[in-house]
């Protein structure tokens, strides 16, 4: 109970019975008025508090690379309140875990994202840093160290695979990390994300890539971008140019392989 309510109830809640009742309907007014509101429209609005909720959970992890060449230098950046960048979590080339904000709290990490119509990643994920400059592998123990951590989110969220990304996955074109080097596979082989073996079956005739990407979840407004931030993730390489017929075979089979881990009514975007 706030203060000043309480104070309010030990100095006059004791009085005689003459006035209990007025001082009963008095009491409880006071204690409805300090009692917080949800936030709302406000004026003409009927605020009716219910029990009934609990803390928002992550349904994305998105992963970056720092782009630094120490953590130290990453701690600095991600803790400095001028910087307004953070994460939940940033991994060290040695494997050293760095917990920056709770998972029920927003990081600001993911900046202006999109991905399969969710506009505000910062909102629905868990943002994890690992310290990597992009021009070079990620250190064995860093990835160890991410697989568990991985583990322990997956357990308690029950996040979907296909919803484990990379920033240039959510801001293609903006962002390109984590690079070419981080090794995607790997972690699909371990649950944690798509993955399709190649040579992949052919694609039908009719099949439109560009709504391909769209159906997995890229943002398709800049096309040259999304298929460079496709071929990052899925192809070990940053090219841009249109897709050839072994390409479009993976883009159909990850769009297959995420409607049958995801939502059965998803259909391949072959024209009709």
């Amino acid at each position: 109970m706030p203060r000043n309510c309480a104070g309010f109830v030990r100095n006059y809640g004791a009085h005689g019975t003459m006035f209990q009742r007025s001082l009963t309907i008095l009491l409880l007014a006071v204690l409805v008025a300090c009692a917080p509101l949800p936030s709302g429209p406000g004026a003409g609005t009927i605020s009716m508090p219910s029990p009934n909720f609990d803390q928002r959970h992550a349904n994305f992890i998105i992963l970056h690379q720092t782009s630094n060449d120490s953590a130290q230098q990453a701690l600095a950046t991600l803790t400095d309140p001028l910087r307004k960048v953070s994460a939940h979590y940033l991994i060290g080339r040695d494997g050293t875990l760095f917990q920056l904000v709770d998972e029920a709290s927003r990081a600001w990490h993911a900046g202006e994202s999109w991905w399969g119509g969710s506009t505000d990643l910062n909102s629905a994920s868990i943002g994890i840093e690992l310290d990597n400059t992009g021009d070079e592998p990620f250190a064995e123990a860093q990835i160890l160290a991410l697989l568990a951590l991985l583990d322990d989110l997956g357990a308690r969220y029950r996040i979907p695979a296909a919803n484990i990304l990379g920033h240039g996955d959510v801001a293609p074109g903006r962002k390109v990390d984590p690079s070419r080097w981080f090794p995607w596979e790997r972690l699909a082989r371990r649950g944690f994300g798509l993955w399709c073996d190649i040579p992949a079956p052919a694609a039908p005739s009719g099949f439109d890539a560009l709504l391909g990407l769209q159906a997995l979840g890229y943002d398709i407004s800049a096309p040259a971008a999304a298929r460079s931030a496709f071929r990052r993730h899925f192809a070990g390489s940053d090219d841009a140019a249109e897709f050839t017929s072994s390409e479009k075979a993976l883009l159909q089979c990850l769009v297959r392989q995420k409607a049958s881990r995801t939502s059965p009514a998803l259909k391949s975007p072959v024209a009709q």
